[in-house]
């Protein structure tokens, strides 16, 4: 297989057998980024052909089951309570209510099935229904991801005993531009319950947003910190800023379309056995858009209306995109 290194400030490609490598430099990633399109396009496809088969597509549905309240001043975030965005505070959900949306997201193709509550971090109180829920997804045959926040090594752990297949906490973008964007918790908050849900066992889903007003060497700094992880996270998601009135980054330029595929597919080259999933924003995308991306290492989507509180494609509008372009769901 075809993988590039930087050399002398330029990227040219080296035979490497596959090697899944750990130690990305900001130099390299972004003499990844720099390549003309054809030449990222070619060095992307030839990473996923060697990992992937290129027309399957991983389906997921995400619930957001503890609605509003958050802490939190993420400020791309309309569920902090921080902000005046018209999301009104939900307690959690009962259980029965999250298995019946299990159900039918199952009944749509989905084979994961993800939930996210807007904490900070949990409290013990409340993971006895979160892994009430994990277990029930899972008896469905579903795959089960949550993101409840900031965990502790023995949350984790409850977790994990429960079921829990995957675990959500991104890092959102380079550590250096990561304090304009969030104040109430650091990178390394972040970087340890990463740590702990390794610890546990868990695998780790974990990416970044684009569009918040970060530089092309944010986006470098954001892909060279996940690909230099001990351990790639197995799921990378790649969102694309929704911009929700009342945060703080309601107003802005919209986001370089090429520049956004141009980060899915350096996310694909520098972390192989990966999967990328292209996330939110996606109905602000074209559909050509969307098959640049899958075409750069895309290979997971959400399925339904709703990400949490915005807005994603519909189904049946998913479903036929990817019967144009020849693509099947995961199984």
């Amino acid at each position: 297989m075809t993988i590039g290194t930087a050399e002398n400030g330029r990227f040219s490609s080296t035979k490497l057998a596959g090697a899944v490598r750990h130690d990305w430099t900001r130099a390299e990633v972004r003499a990844l980024s720099d390549l003309p399109f054809p030449d990222l396009i070619y060095q992307a496809q030839t990473v996923h052909r060697a990992y992937f088969d290129p027309a399957e597509i991983q389906v997921s549905t995400l619930l957001s089951i503890k609605t509003g309240g958050c802490p939190e001043d993420c400020a791309y975030c309309p569920q902090s309570a921080q902000f005046d965005t018209g999301v009104k505070a939900e307690k959690l959900m009962d259980v029965e209510a999250v298995l019946s949306e299990a159900r039918a997201a199952k009944d749509a193709g989905a084979s994961r099935f993800c939930m996210g509550a807007a904490w900070r971090s949990p409290k013990d109180r409340d993971l006895d229904k979160v892994c009430a829920m994990i277990e029930g997804v899972r008896a469905m045959g579903l795959e089960t991801c949550v993101t409840l926040g900031m965990l502790t090594a023995p949350q984790a752990q409850r977790l994990k005993q429960s079921g829990l297949d995957y675990y959500n906490h991104n890092l959102d973008t380079s550590p250096e531009y990561y304090g304009r964007i969030i104040t109430t918790r650091t990178y390394q908050d972040r970087l340890d319950t990463l740590d702990h849900v390794r610890g546990a066992g868990i695998n780790v889903c974990c990416g970044g947003i684009v569009g918040m007003g970060e530089s092309a060497d944010d986006r470098v700094g954001m892909i060279a910190t996940l690909a230099s992880l001990p351990v790639h996270p197995e799921s990378v998601p790649i969102n694309m800023l929704v911009q929700v009135e009342g945060t703080p980054l309601s107003t802005g330029e919209t986001f370089d379309a090429i520049e956004f595929v141009r980060t899915i597919a350096a996310a694909r080259i520098t972390m192989p056995r990966s999967m990328v999933r292209l996330s939110a924003g996606r109905e602000d995308m074209t559909d050509e858009m969307q098959a640049l991306c899958f075409i750069a290492g895309a290979n997971s989507i959400f399925y339904g209306p709703k990400l949490l509180t915005t807005p994603n494609p519909a189904a049946d509008h998913d479903k036929h995109l990817m019967n144009r372009l020849g693509l099947r769901p995961m199984a």
